[in-house]
């Protein structure tokens, strides 16, 4: 077995990415971690709708990262509908399955530059704002990366994937 270590990845990696293809973007370094959307969003003087999540789930095996805005919630039932599979095989990535696909480690996940190519979907929500900042591959690093750009970056797929909570 490789060890997990051997494939990790780093900033530096997000910006070669980026600047491979030139598109723009930059990663912004927090003294404190970003590891959650509130932690990130409170280091950059951001709304937490301001910050995107990038989340690993496996359909019918198939690994698919998920970009969402802010504190929103992924819709099993909408990611299953949209690749023609039972809910039951829509699961989220176990940690160490996340850093084997991507090469980050949950909590620094980047929307790009990751270790293995995967399905990307993008939430309609997050092109409502024309700048996002997502995991920037450290526990400690933030990318700002025009709406725009990450969408070119990342190849996605436009689907409605955010769980809508039902109306009280």
């Amino acid at each position: 077995m490789v060890h997990p270590q051997a494939s990790m990845r780093t900033p530096e990696d997000v910006i070669a990415f980026l600047r491979e293809r030139g598109l723009p973007g930059q990663i912004h370094r927090f003294p404190q971690g970003t590891p959650s959307i509130q932690a990130a969003a409170q280091a950059a003087g951001l709304s937490p709708e301001q910050v995107l999540k990038s989340l690993l789930f496996f359909v019918a095996d198939r690994p698919v990262l998920v970009l969402l805005r802010g504190p929103a919630r992924a819709d099993y039932k909408a990611l299953a509908r949209h690749f023609r599979v039972p809910r039951k095989r829509v699961r989220m990535a176990r940690a160490d399955e996340v850093l084997h696909w991507t090469g980050y480690p949950v909590g620094a996940v980047p929307p790009v530059a990751l270790a293995h190519p995967v399905t990307v979907v993008i939430d309609p929500k997050v092109l409502e704002v024309p700048v996002v900042w997502a995991g920037g591959g450290a526990e400690n690093a933030l990318l700002e990366i025009p709406t725009q750009a990450l969408l070119e970056a990342t190849q996605a797929t436009v689907v409605p994937v955010q769980k809508t909570e039902p109306q009280a």
